[in-house]
């Protein structure tokens, strides 16, 4: 039955689909929202993969408190 895969009418069929069933005003911002998405989700997971050494010094948390922050009373 899948033996040839998706074929190009397959697609034709999926592209009516989606506008009937969001409307052609819609997609431009569904297509912006996608887009958005995919690209704080490779930030994220580049973020993941870099080593802590590569990080800015700025991204990494230190132990000292940072200026104008008062410390911990004892």
């Amino acid at each position: 039955m899948f033996r040839n895969g998706l074929q190009f009418w397959h697609i034709i069929v999926i592209v009516v689909l989606v506008v009937l069933l969001f409307g052609a005003n819609r997609l431009p911002g569904l297509a912006k929202s996608v887009g958005q998405s995919m690209k704080i989700f490779r930030d994220e997971v580049k973020d993941l993969r870099e080593p802590d050494d590569k990080k800015p010094a700025a991204d990494r948390p230190t132990d000292e408190p940072t200026e104008g922050t008062t410390p911990p009373k004892v």
